[in-house]
């Protein structure tokens, strides 16, 4: 297999937990490191043998020997970094959500399919051994007409810098630009779009809320002016629906997890289980994912291409197999969560093709060189 030469921009928490996960990857070589905070640079490029490190992105992009960069800044910075990458010649993973907006999204999509080159987003709950479990009973027939899902994530009080953990940049809209909904319901209402088939949105409706208390002094220094916990109902062509639940911070003890429906039976993610009927008796199936994994590793020698996200993208930029239509599926999600957060402004439902022609750039200039420190790391 042929080696993948990658540039990351963006040396904060979020880069160096890329550039791990990509030393443990085959054929993929991290060949330079992007970052203006001299310090970061040192403690991501120091362990892993980065030579090679830029103040300006520019510099890395005008690298030859350098094919994919990694995107790794705030979300309000992915359109230009991304749109310069791609059309300096370069295959791009961002990181999640898209972008700050769908208009931001759609430009970066659009500017992908312009010059031809990838575009993969970083969609981690989509390599999960619960999502290609429940992609395989659909794709068998399992569930037969698929009608319904619901996603949901759930923090009891897990919002960023003002609970005790990571920056106040997750908290600011300017920076941010959302706030539960992109930060964790990204990787849940992806997950969902997915193994509905990816159908085309229709019209959406939601809520968002700030009310649970926090530190007042954390409140005042952060500027947190995001939402905590969010709510939304997405209906698509064809009668197909979604719910979407979200919460950085609830007072209550949790939600069930995210689940698909069909005609036949139906499948929630965690825990895992799938639910039909047998001999008209209700039926409630476990599945051994672990041993199942395993199997497939073996029989299937591409298998490995769908690890995570990072694994995809190197096979992928290898030509091992087809890139997922990441960029899609996120795009598709950043309609639901700007949908929400219409709805709740307007007080009504709102028609995809509205939330479209309303949503405008959120991203932010790139001159000068933006400062991006550290990133919470968090995980689906």
């Amino acid at each position: 297999m042929k080696a993948v030469r990658i540039g990351i921009i963006g040396t904060g928490q979020i880069g160096e937990h890329h550039v791990r996960n990509y030393s443990r990857i085959a054929g993929a070589e991290v060949a330079a490191a992007c970052d203006v905070d001299a310090g970061a640079l040192q403690r991501v490029c120091d362990p892993y043998g980065i030579a090679d490190r830029y103040a300006d992105f520019r510099r890395l992009l005008e690298r030859d020997d350098i094919e994919a960069v990694d995107v790794c800044v705030h979300n309000n910075l992915h359109r230009p970094l991304t749109v310069a990458a791609l059309e300096a010649g370069k295959d791009v993973y961002c990181e999640k959500p898209i972008a700050g907006s769908y208009a931001d999204g759609l430009a970066m999509v659009e500017a992908a399919r312009r010059t031809g080159r990838k575009l993969h987003i970083q969609l981690s709950s989509l390599f999960a051994k619960e999502t290609k479990a429940a992609r395989r009973l659909i794709d068998g027939g399992m569930l037969g007409e698929v009608y319904y899902g619901r996603s949901v994530g759930y923090r009891r009080r897990g919002r960023p810098f003002v609970d005790g953990y990571g920056t106040a940049q997750f908290v600011r809209r300017d920076v941010a630009a959302g706030g539960a909904l992109f930060d964790m319901g990204v990787y849940h209402i992806a997950q969902v779009l997915y193994l509905l088939g990816l159908p085309d949105i229709a019209r959406i409706s939601g809520r968002t809320y700030q009310k649970t208390d926090m530190d007042a002094s954390r409140r005042a220094a952060s500027g947190y002016d995001v939402e905590e916990f969010a709510l939304g109902f997405v209906s698509f062509t064809g009668g197909v629906a979604m719910e979407i639940i979200e919460s950085w911070a609830i007072h209550l003890d949790g939600f069930q997890g995210s689940c698909v429906a069909g005609s036949r039976g139906g499948v929630r993610l965690s825990p895992f289980g799938y639910f039909s009927t047998c001999c008209d008796m209700n039926m409630d199936a476990t599945f051994d994912l672990d041993a199942a994994d395993v199997r497939f590793h073996r029989l299937d020698e591409a298998y490995d291409a769908y690890d995570s996200p990072q694994h995809h993208w190197i096979a992928a930029c290898q030509g091992r197999v087809d890139l997922l239509p990441t960029a899609e599926i996120a795009l598709r999600t950043m309609l639901c969560q700007e949908g929400i957060y219409l709805s709740d402004a307007l007080g009504r439902e709102v028609a995809a093709e509205e939330v479209a022609a309303r949503s405008t750039s959120k991203a932010l200039p790139v001159d000068p060189i933006p400062v991006h420190r550290d990133w919470n790391l968090d995980q689906a």
